[in-house]
């Protein structure tokens, strides 16, 4: 229906075919004419305008695949982006309408990701930001013909400067880089250069809280842990070094483990 009223337009106010023009050339082209049209007929030429930049959406859209949300979904979200674009473009404000719709449907998408992208949510300072960053942007985009610099967006939004930075560099926690990617060609993934838990550690720590409690032991008793827990020797032959029977070592290894146990408690 867009296309016949499009068409209907071209027939009644003599518009120009712009189809073979170059893409700036068609858009200054359909917002000149839409600056002095009624109504009806400015929402005809913003829809051939839509056309005409549709590429512009796609390419924007582009640059976020992979990040976990479908490509056919960023495409459709960006174009909704370009119909704001059209309908909002003030000439007075701002000559080049790329200039304004690149960042409209960069908002836009970043808006999409913003409710349905994230993987790993950051601070929900960053998340306000960025949802404050993407309402202003365009407005700012008109303002000064160009993309803003963080340091404008700061100024504008009363913020401070690190957390606009941070704001626009939050796109990773949409997608976070898999730990079996390759880093260079021939090398193995990020995960390979991650540490495991070195068992070393707790061991570490038993031995500094068990040292002064052995330290009070006597000499039997320290040849009962050393033999059984260091040496592996079966209660028969710690009984065998000792003097006693297996049955005796076994009362005699049970109570000195409970009272190391309840003196490492009093400790702890």
């Amino acid at each position: 229906m867009a296309a016949q009223s499009a068409e209907a337009l071209t027939h009644r106010t003599q518009v120009p075919d712009v189809t073979h023009l170059p893409r700036r050339e068609a858009t200054r082209t359909l917002l000149a004419l839409a600056a002095d049209a009624t109504e009806a007929e400015r929402v005809a030429l913003e829809d051939r305008l839509v056309e005409v930049n549709m590429q512009i959406a796609v390419d924007v859209a582009r640059r976020y695949r992979a990040r976990g949300i479908a490509t056919d979904d960023l495409e459709q979200v960006a174009y909704l982006g370009l119909v704001k674009a059209a309908r909002g473009f003030d000439p007075d404000r701002a000559t080049d309408f790329l200039s304004y719709a690149v960042p409209t449907i960069r908002g836009e998408v970043r808006r999409y990701f913003r409710d349905h992208g994230w993987t790993v949510r950051p601070p929900r300072t960053v998340q306000q930001a960025q949802a404050r960053i993407t309402a202003v942007e365009s407005d700012l985009c008109q303002e000064l013909g160009r993309s803003p610099r963080p340091s404008e967006i700061a100024d504008r939004l009363e913020l401070d400067l690190d957390l606009v930075v941070e704001a626009l560099g939050a796109n990773g926690c949409f997608s976070p880089t898999s730990l079996d990617a390759p880093t260079v060609e021939g090398e193995g993934g990020i995960g390979d250069r991650l540490g495991d838990d070195d068992p070393s550690f707790d061991s570490a720590e038993a031995r500094v809280a068990l040292k002064p409690l052995l330290a009070q032991l006597d000499r039997r008793e320290r040849i009962m842990l050393e033999m059984r827990f260091f040496k592996g020797a079966t209660q028969s032959e710690i009984g065998a070094v000792l003097g006693v029977t297996q049955m005796q070592v076994s009362r005699l290894l049970s109570a000195l483990l409970a009272r190391l146990r309840d003196d490492l408690g009093a400790t702890t």
